[in-house]
């Protein structure tokens, strides 16, 4: 018979090797209260969060010598920027097959902070997040206070950063060259350090699209694909509401022969009442779910945003129809182009956002 005392240091032995190992290695899963979420995450799949749409990102802080993140993504087009202490890392693409994704290796002691940001489109498919590993003398460290200002964009594939990588000049639809980190909505976010929501897809109008869905049909769902999936207004109050929308409309217009044209319109096009009402209908729209939002109605920086443009005058024409003194206007600057805004285009028209917001925005 083993005597009490040698059963004692048994136990505290094993209890000490459990507690080391548990140290050695933590798990965090999805729902933990100290991941810093931002965008309109799906928190409903069991033991996973789904994430759609662009600029959705997730952060943690934490103490450990390296970590991995558990991830499954629908098809395996989509791409994430991996931060680390807010610098650059690597760029993300999570496999179809659920399973673990090494983020960083051979950390020093201390704190870090880990950051993934998707940089992709909803059409490339959802990407589901389980969670967190961490190695190496492993701790759980206190989300970052949370910041005062809230932000939110609604745009087309200019707001999404569509081929903003790609120097070719052949503005390339391979999802690798698009990177809504880059984007001129997610700079003027971090300018200001603003939580950041983005609600964009290339090919977007107010009235009529490339693509079968318009703007007013799907700025209210959690699952941009599904009209059944709504999103609860009430989990995110922007203080600034910036709306980047009518590129694609202006040149839609001017193609009866166009599908998604016959669609909307039948064989003719729609006048400008037509035109600033549909404007003015979506305003009213965010304005019912915003009610103590500044919303700014801009263009830029493709062709509808040249100087003399009609689309300005119709936007200033839905605003001033409004009568409402907190929506405002601004429109970034044109710049001539054969393709998509690039990386310098996008921070020219952050640069005309940010001075406009600091000019006029008291938050």
């Amino acid at each position: 018979m083993i005597p009490f005392y040698r059963n004692s240091i048994l136990i505290g032995f094993l209890i000490l090797t459990f507690a080391c190992s548990n140290k050695q290695e933590l798990y965090i899963d999805s729902s933990n209260p100290q991941i810093v979420y931002n965008g309109r995450i799906d928190s409903t799949e069991a033991k996973g969060a789904r994430l759609f749409w662009s600029g959705t990102s997730l952060k943690l802080n934490f103490e450990g010598e390296s970590i991995e993140a558990l991830m499954k993504d629908e098809n395996g087009e989509n791409y994430y920027n991996v931060m680390l202490n807010n610098d650059s890392l690597m760029i993300l693409r999570p496999d179809t097959i659920k399973g673990y994704h090494q983020l960083a290796t051979n950390l020093p002691k201390g704190k870090h902070t880990i950051e993934i940001f998707k940089r992709t489109e909803w059409d490339r498919g959802a990407s589901s997040f389980y969670g967190f590993k961490i190695k190496g003398n492993a701790k759980l460290l206190a989300k970052s206070a949370s910041s005062n200002r809230k932000i939110e964009f609604y745009g087309n594939s200019i707001t999404a950063g569509y081929a903003v990588e790609d120097v070719s000049g052949k503005d390339s639809p391979d999802s690798t060259y698009t990177n809504n980190y880059a984007s001129y909505a997610a700079i003027t976010a971090r300018h200001f350090n603003a939580d950041y929501h983005c609600i964009c897809r290339s090919g977007i109008g107010i009235m009529v699209s490339w693509i079968p869905v318009i703007m007013p049909e799907i700025y209210d769902r959690l699952d941009p694909r599904e009209p059944t999936s709504k999103w609860d207004f009430s989990l995110y109050q922007p203080d600034v509401v910036v709306i980047n929308l009518f590129q694609n409309d202006s040149w839609i217009v001017n193609y009866p022969e166009n599908e998604e044209f016959k669609k909307r319109f039948g064989a003719k096009a729609p006048d400008e009442e037509y035109i600033i009402n549909a404007y003015q209908q979506f305003l009213g729209n965010l304005r019912n779910q915003y009610p103590e939002a500044t919303i700014i109605c801009s263009l830029g920086g493709m062709d509808a945003a040249k100087q003399g443009s009609k689309w300005i005058d119709y936007i200033k024409q839905a605003v001033v129809n409004t009568n409402d003194g907190a929506i405002l206007t601004h429109f970034m600057p044109y710049i001539e182009s054969t393709t998509h805004p690039s990386v310098e285009d996008q921070k020219k028209m952050a640069k005309s956002l940010i001075t406009f917001m600091e000019d006029t925005i008291d938050w």
